[in-house]
Formats: C-alpha cells, sequence, structure tokens
C-alpha cells in the first residue's frame, strides 16, 4: 500500500518548502491509498483538529460587562445619589436589583448563546477521505495535511487542498472573493477552505488544515456582524418608543417635583427609579430566553435552526415549495422488474452492469439513484474495469457519465445513466427509437414509475440505447395526512420536482393535492429572474398550479421570486448544491436531511429527519414562539402605561395635603418600593417562556394597531383603578368616607402608600393573564412556570404589605392589617375581570374594523377556504378529463369557459378576447399538428 512516509523527529524552521515545521515533500506526497490511520493520527495530535479557533468570550468579563449597560449606569446613579442623602434601605435594595438585573440578564444570555451553539455544532460536516486505501466519510476535523480527499458537487471544501489529475471542476469562491461566478480549477490549482464545489468531482490533497488555511489566517481580519432579525428591530422599535414615552413624563414628573420644592437629590432618584421601573429592562432577556427555548424545542423535533430570527419568519410561512424525492416520498428506490431494451442482444444484467459503471462503485454511494444500482448486483466483476475519467451528475444535465478501459483487451468504451429524454437524445438511433421510448415513458410515468436511462458507446463510438431501468418511489405514509394538515393551518403547498409532468401529476394526484402540474415551458426563462414585474405577469399562473415538473435549479428560484412578488412568505426545501440560490432566495431556506454542505449553508433551518411532517411541526411550534413574544409585549406595554401614567397624574393632580396630610404636597411612593415592583414583576415574566399557547390556525404577523389598542386599555383601566383607590385610601379620614361604610379602619399616610405599592403590584401580575388571551382569561389555563411565579410574587407583595414595619422598618410605608389586604385583593380581582372584559370588547370592535390578528386571520381563513376549493376543484377537472379522453386544457375551456394558461400568459394576449368555441377550435388544430409531427418521427 502506498502512502505518505512518517513524520522526521525534528522539525525545520519555517521557510516556503515547509509546513509548520515539516518539509512539505514528505507531508504532500500521498499515494492513491492515502494515509495509514497510524500516519493520519500522528499528524493529527502534530498539526491539531481541522477547525478554526473560535473566539470564545470571556463569561466573567461579559458578566462585569452586564454591569455597565446603559441601563445597569442609571441604577448606578440612582444607588449613588441614596449613598450621598445616607438613604440605607433604598441603597440595598437598589444594589439587589442591580445584582439581580445584570446576573439574570447575563445567565440567560449565556444560556441561550450554549443553546445555539450546540445546536450548531450538531451540523457537523463530513467528507469523503481515502485512509489506507478505502474511500470512507469522516468528520471534517479529523483532517490532517497529507490527506486524500474526494471532491464532489455539493461539498463544501473542507481544508485547503491541491488538485489531482482527473477533469477540471468548478468552485463557488464567493465566500473568500466575493465573485459570483464560479471559478474553474485543474490539476495542480488550490482549493480554499470556504468554498463550494458546484459542478464535477476530483480527488485532492489536503495542503492546509484549521488555522494555517487561507480562510483560517484571514477570519481574525473580518468582522462579524450578527443578523438582526425583524423581531429584534419589532423590540427595539418598542422599546425605543416606550424610552421616550418614559422620558417625557418622568422629565415632567421631575420638574413638578422640583418647582415644588423637592429636594434635588430624592427627586432624581425617584424620577431616575420611575424610569428603570417603567422601561422594560426585561424584554431583550425573555425574547433571548424565549427563542432559545423555542430553538431547543424545534431540534428536539428533528429541525435545527442555524439562523435564531428565522423562527418569526416560521410562524408567518403561508407557502411552502418543497422537494418531491425524499421530503414527500421515502427516497428509497424500490428496483422494478419491467426493464425494456433497446439494443440487440444485451441482458438485463448488462443493463445493470452499466449502470454500475457509470457511478463511482468502490466508494460510498453519493444519492438514492446510485444505492439503488449499486445494490443491484455483484460488484466483485466490475474490476475488471479501469474507469478512465467520470463526471458525476449535474441537475444542469440530468446525466452521469464514466469512460472506462477492459483491463485485459485495453478497450475502451463510456457509459451513460440519466433522464430518459436526456440520454434519448444523444443516442445515434433517435428518429428510430425515439417515438417507441416515449410512449414507454409515459406508459410508466402514468403509473407513477420512473426510469433511468443507461446508454453506452458501440464500436463507432456512437451511443447507444441500452435500456430503461424502472423504479418506485413511494410516497410517505403521512405526506397526505401532513399536507392536509398544513392546508388546516392555512399553508399551500406546492411540489416542485425534475421529475417528468406524468409522473408529477400522478404523485400530486396520490397525495390528494390536485393535479395541475406546470412545465418550464410555462415560466419566464433564467433572463427574468430580477424582473421586478414576474409576480404581475405570472404570478396568477403559479397560484394556481399545484406543483412543477421536470424543473431546473433557475426555474425553483423564479418560482419563489414570482410568489415573494405576490405577497407570499415562502419557504424552500432543497437538499444540492444547485438548491442553493432558492433556498437562499426563500423567506425559509430548509435544507432536508441528508442535504448537501452547500445547501445547508444556505437554508434557515436543517432538518435530521425525513419528511414533510418534520417541517409542519416546526411551524406549528414557531406560531407557539410567536404567540409568547406577541402576549408579552402587549402586557410590558400596558405595564409601563400603567406605572408611568399613574405616577404622572397622582403627582400632578391628586394632593394628599388636601385630604389632611398636611406634610405632603403630592403623592408617590418611595424609591423602595417601585424596585421591589420592578424585582418581582422582572422575575416572574421569565417565566412567560414557558406559557400555554395555542398555535394560530393562519400564519401569523405584527398587527400593531392591535397590540397597541389592547395595551393602552389593559393599562389603562389598571390606571383608573389605582386613582381610584388611591382617591379612596386618601379619604379614610372623612366621616362619610366609602371605605369606612365598607367597615375598613382608617389609614395614615404611610398605610396609604403601602396599600398603593401593593395594588400596583397585583394589578401588573393579574395584568400578565389579561395580555395572554384574546377570550375570556380562562380560555386557556397558563403553564404551571407561569402560575406559580405569579403566586410566588404576588404572595411576596402580601406578606411584604403586612409585614412591612418588622421586615424594612421605613417610616414612609406602614402595614397593612389582613382586612384591608383581603380588601386590596377583592378590589384587584374585581377590576381585573372587568379589565378582561373590556379586553374581550376591545378584540371585538378591532375584528369590526377588520383592523388586527383576528380580522387577518379571518381574511386568511376565507382565503384558505378558496384555496381547497380550488384545489378540490382542479381535482375534479382533472378526473373529468380523464373520463372524456380529453386533455386538461380542453377541459378547462368546456367547463370555465376559458383556458387559464391562455388568460396568464402574458405571450398570449390576444387569446383574451376569444371565445370558447374558437379557443376549442384552436386547440384541435394544434393537437393534429403534434400527431402529425409525431407520425413523422415514426
Amino acid at each position: 500500500m502506498s502512502s505518505a512516509p512518517l513524520l522526521p523527529a525534528g522539525a525545520a524552521d519555517y521557510d516556503d518548502s515547509y509546513y509548520c515545521g515539516v518539509p512539505k515533500s514528505m507531508l504532500f506526497k500521498t499515494g492513491p491509498d492515502g494515509l495509514s490511520e497510524e500516519e493520519a493520527e500522528r499528524r493529527l495530535a502534530k498539526f491539531g483538529p481541522n477547525q478554526l479557533a473560535e473566539k470564545k468570550d470571556n463569561p466573567l468579563l461579559k458578566l462585569l460587562l452586564a454591569f455597565v449597560s446603559p441601563m445597569a449606569i442609571m441604577i448606578w446613579i440612582a444607588i449613588a445619589i441614596e449613598a450621598v442623602i445616607k438613604d440605607w434601605p433604598d441603597f440595598g435594595v437598589l444594589l439587589t436589583l442591580q445584582i439581580l438585573n445584570s446576573t439574570v440578564g447575563w445567565f440567560e444570555d449565556w444560556k441561550a448563546g450554549n443553546a445555539v451553539a450546540a445546536l450548531k455544532n450538531a451540523l457537523k460536516p463530513e467528507c469523503q477521505v481515502v485512509r489506507n486505501g478505502q474511500h470512507r466519510n469522516m468528520e471534517a476535523t479529523l483532517l490532517v495535511p497529507g490527506d486524500r480527499i474526494t471532491l464532489a458537487a455539493g461539498a463544501a471544501v473542507p481544508a485547503d487542498c491541491e488538485i489531482s489529475e482527473g477533469k477540471p471542476i468548478q468552485v463557488d469562491q464567493a465566500a473568500l472573493t466575493g465573485e459570483s461566478l464560479p471559478v474553474t480549477l485543474h490539476c495542480g490549482d488550490s482549493a480554499k477552505m470556504g468554498s463550494n464545489v458546484t459542478r464535477g468531482e476530483i480527488e485532492a490533497i489536503v495542503t492546509a488544515t484549521g488555522g494555517e488555511t487561507f480562510f483560517g489566517k484571514t477570519a481574525a481580519m473580518i468582522a462579524s456582524v450578527d443578523e438582526q432579525g425583524h423581531f429584534q428591530k419589532v423590540i427595539l422599535q418598542i422599546t425605543f418608543g416606550l424610552l421616550c414615552v418614559s422620558f417625557i413624563l418622568t422629565g415632567i414628573v421631575l420638574g413638578y417635583l422640583l418647582l415644588n420644592g423637592e429636594d434635588v437629590l430624592q427627586a432624581i432618584a425617584f424620577a431616575v427609579v420611575l424610569l428603570i421601573a417603567s422601561i422594560p429592562i426585561a424584554m431583550q432577556v425573555v425574547c433571548t430566553s424565549t427563542m432559545a427555548l423555542g430553538c431547543r424545542m424545534l431540534a428536539e423535533e428533528k429541525a435545527i435552526v442555524s439562523r435564531l430570527t428565522s423562527i418569526e419568519e416560521l410562524a408567518s410561512m403561508n407557502m411552502l415549495c418543497s422537494d418531491k424525492t425524499g421530503t414527500l416520498t421515502m427516497n428509497k428506490m424500490e428496483l422494478q422488474d419491467d426493464l425494456p431494451m433497446w439494443t440487440a442482444g444485451i441482458t438485463r444484467l448488462d443493463v445493470l452492469e452499466a449502470a454500475c459503471l457509470a457511478a463511482k462503485w468502490k466508494e460510498p454511494a453519493k444519492d438514492a439513484i446510485d444505492t439503488l444500482v449499486l445494490k443491484s448486483i455483484p460488484l466483485k466483476p466490475l474490476d475488471r474495469y479501469e474507469q478512465v475519467e467520470y463526471e458525476p451528475f449535474d441537475p444542469s444535465t440530468k446525466f452521469t457519465l464514466a469512460t472506462l478501459r477492459e483491463r485485459e483487451s485495453g478497450k475502451v468504451f463510456s457509459v451513460m445513466k440519466g433522464a430518459p429524454q436526456v440520454v434519448l437524445s444523444k443516442v445515434h438511433n433517435v428518429a428510430q427509437i425515439g417515438a417507441s421510448v416515449d410512449a414507454k415513458i409515459m406508459e410508466l410515468a402514468s403509473r407513477g414509475i420512473r426510469g433511468l436511462a443507461v446508454a453506452r458507446t458501440n464500436a463507432k463510438d456512437q451511443w447507444e440505447l441500452m435500456g430503461i431501468l424502472t423504479f418506485l418511489d413511494p410516497p410517505r405514509p403521512d405526506t397526505r395526512a401532513t399536507i392536509e394538515k398544513a392546508y388546516e393551518y392555512g399553508i399551500d403547498v406546492k411540489m416542485i420536482t425534475g421529475d417528468q409532468q406524468t409522473i408529477a401529476i400522478e404523485t400530486c394526484r396520490v397525495l390528494g393535492m390536485g393535479m395541475s402540474v406546470l412545465t418550464p415551458e410555462n415560466l419566464p426563462g433564467a433572463e427574468a429572474m430580477n424582473d421586478r414585474n414576474l409576480g404581475k405577469n405570472y404570478g396568477g399562473l403559479v397560484e394556481n398550479a399545484d406543483g412543477f415538473a421536470q424543473v431546473y435549479p433557475d426555474h425553483k428560484f423564479t418560482i419563489i421570486e414570482i410568489l415573494r412578488q405576490r405577497g407570499y412568505v415562502c419557504g424552500m426545501t432543497g437538499d444540492g448544491v444547485n438548491d442553493a440560490p432558492a433556498l437562499k432566495r426563500a423567506d425559509i431556506g430548509i435544507a432536508v436531511q441528508g442535504a448537501t454542505d452547500a445547501a445547508q449553508a444556505a437554508a434557515d433551518i436543517v432538518l435530521t429527519a425525513p419528511g414533510l411532517s418534520t417541517i409542519v411541526t416546526a411551524i406549528l411550534y414557531a406560531r407557539e414562539i410567536f404567540q409568547r413574544m406577541k402576549n408579552y409585549v402587549i402586557y410590558r406595554i400596558a405595564c409601563t402605561l400603567q406605572l408611568l401614567s399613574f405616577f404622572f397624574f397622582a403627582i400632578l393632580a391628586i394632593h394628599p395635603n388636601a385630604f389632611g396630610f398636611e406634610d405632603h404636597l403630592y403623592f408617590k411612593l418611595p424609591v423602595i418600593a417601585l424596585v421591589v415592583i420592578t424585582i418581582l414583576n422582572d422575575g416572574c415574566i421569565i417565566s412567560i417562556a414557558y406559557d400555554h399557547v395555542k398555535p394560530s390556525h393562519t400564519p401569523e404577523k405584527w398587527h400593531f394597531t392591535e397590540i397597541f389598542t389592547v395595551a393602552v386599555v389593559l393599562g389603562g383601566v389598571a390606571v383608573v383603578s389605582s386613582l381610584l383607590l388611591l382617591y379612596w385610601g386618601l379619604n379614610t379620614n372623612e366621616p362619610d368616607s366609602i371605605l369606612k361604610k365598607m367597615g375598613l379602619s382608617e389609614l395614615d399616610y404611610g398605610q396609604v402608600c403601602t396599600m398603593i405599592y401593593l395594588k400596583v403590584s397585583l394589578s401588573d401580575f393579574l395584568t400578565v393573564f389579561a395580555a395572554r388571551t384574546t377570550g375570556s382569561f380562562l380560555s386557556r389555563l397558563p403553564s404551571w412556570h407561569l402560575g406559580i411565579a405569579a403566586c410566588v410574587a404576588m404572595g411576596a407583595s402580601t406578606v411584604l404589605s403586612h409585614y412591612w414595619d418588622d421586615i424594612l422598618d421605613l417610616p414612609e410605608m406602614k402595614s397593612l392589617t389582613w382586612k384591608w389586604i383581603g380588601f386590596v385583593w377583592a378590589y384587584c380581582v374585581a377590576w381585573f375581570l372587568l379589565q378582561d372584559a373590556i379586553k374581550i370588547v376591545t378584540y371585538w370592535l378591532l375584528y369590526k374594523m377588520n383592523i388586527g390578528s383576528e380580522a387577518h386571520h379571518q381574511g386568511l381563513m376565507e382565503r384558505k377556504e378558496k384555496m381547497v376549493q380550488k384545489r378540490d376543484n382542479r381535482r375534479a377537472l382533472t378526473h373529468e378529463s380523464v373520463m372524456r379522453g380529453e386533455s386538461l386544457m380542453k377541459a378547462s375551456v368546456r367547463m370555465t369557459g376559458k383556458s387559464t394558461a391562455l388568460q396568464l400568459q402574458p405571450d398570449h394576449a390576444k387569446y383574451k378576447d376569444m371565445s370558447s368555441a374558437d379557443i376549442l377550435a384552436e386547440l384541435n388544430a394544434l393537437e393534429s399538428k403534434v400527431r402529425a409531427l409525431k407520425d413523422a418521427l415514426k
């Protein structure tokens, strides 16, 4: 066995002929049998794994930085003021808030970062390497300099390497150079880590790994920018809006306090803490933890999210363009007995042998077709041939080609396998056998049977069609039910395949999708990819189709672009390198199980389980995550408005001295009370990431008018109830006080403050339960996480209200009796029920005004019903056409009066004004011409 020599004991100084101190002449002179395992292990120990040194954030440094964020700085200012005025209780509570806020935020961010890193680590790239004379798949991190590897279409180049002898390959180096067009690499050229092979297959010798690669050396100079998704933008916009409102109202309050003689430091401290309490400090923490939890849930369902923010787009998706093979079908080819042949003197074994020769039979199978043929016969007899050249399958050519030499005789010949129409076009006697081959292909396709044509060159170097291997790729057992479920949840599913139209129609029929399947003749060419009028010109045609057959990669891109221009949020599944452009163009790119490195790199979600059901499950999980986020946003806006508006009106409009409390010109809670409210509130609301929600039956969308309207209503009801209770509490010293008439005792000012503290706290926590549903708060029970968190927070506030003197002993606030606490509880629950009822009415009014998610969902439900009706109509139309023995287009004209295809084709505008009779006459004439042309070929 030929192998590169072992490493020398000593290391030389670096120059151009050395790699890390080792002579290149010794490292890279690897024979066809590759390295031995012993040598590979020694090199791995010396040069390290083939991975880039990741920048690991120092967790201690990140924790320290959390204490100097903009919000943390504001809290430090308040702490400093309390220290100056020597208000040590407030100082201690503010310091506690600072520690809790910074550490919890850091911990959730660290936990989310670990979750995302774990998910990405689950996608370990592999490569094909030659070790000990055996081809095998191996993790790319285990490559070492001198390894002999195979570079094939769809695979990422795992390390810097030098191309060996063979046909040139094409490599996409856009990630390295920005060049959009693939580069052709010949023997001796260098392929760089970070690029992707787009066409061809060849062996190469690894020349650099890890940090010694070109990519590794330049990575440190490239600044990485975190992609900001739409949801992050929404959160930032909401936070900025609340911040502006908070600054304005707090500034007015501060000015009022200073104008009325309040101590400057006391006034500033109160204003700063009010600002801290009203700003959604925990918003980013809640969002991050909810997203991370959602990613873990999706990973458990075999869907790995490579871009965290894609969860929102997944929740909004209403169109899924699905690849047929492997997603809708099993991708487990079953070879059939039927094997029609067109060359005299050959047998079934000859055809199968030729199909195997048109593959790398000594290497692991590259795809399902190679797996099928390589398992059909014993491979040992094929060793009598030497494969001189090999051209792997390419979606743009749809065939595989190999040139072989018979070892004993030296005879050289070529074999080819691929799509029947493509292979047929290359044989020398196509004029004689074309009609019979077409007829056989159509007959097979009508039964859902696929064909793989096999051809070879004869003594005159002419291509001869040997035969057509027939096989079935049965639909997955759950695909039909999954498609129905997708329709139920407002997701239209369209099949995209390179298979023949007849096979696609039969598959659609079996899956219950409707059988309107278009071919590339109905679609614009590659030159129209960037046409902004694609949606206008072809939108109706594409929308009404159930699938697309015989398509190439550029057609997939165009289909996605048309649907996006029509306003759809599109998902696209794919597995090959040529699917990458469409995956990237789609709102949600989904790489199916077994996808190439290029497809995985372009995708937002990578599936680790086969089938369509995983995608639909992921969509429903994403909608649940979206609902949790929306509920939290409504709640957080309502809380901000409650705190700000209450203290704004309480300070400016209600004067305690008018009720007999001469030492208090205006009402305000002590700083410590606001801080406690903030601590308990933020600690409670993190649990909303685990709340019970039901996925919407229609795609999600942000409705800001609805969100702000409902939040204002919830917050407004809470403000009114708090102001009313404050008025009643201050009025308890009057003989006609309504609270005295209810048997409650008179309150001093400190007890009034404690009562309002308890009221605001309970209103905050109860508002969570109103914000999380559009109907009654009882229509969906909360999760135990949220229930327990709310009970703990409200219980803590209640206990603190009764034992305030014993716990804190502050003169500004005094303990309440249990009777008063019971009254505040009853008062808050009564107003909560009213708040919930007003919320229900608000949603109803928004729906009647055609505003918000309910109206949006109703519109989508109506569109979904129309979509299903169209599908059912197409099924009936196809059935009718089959029963009458007429074409689908003619049936459409007869039943609808017009041909949809003719109406929507921009090049056939002249047909718009034609009557049904004229269109039928035109179709009959065209059919006669087609029959005459087919007869001429016989």
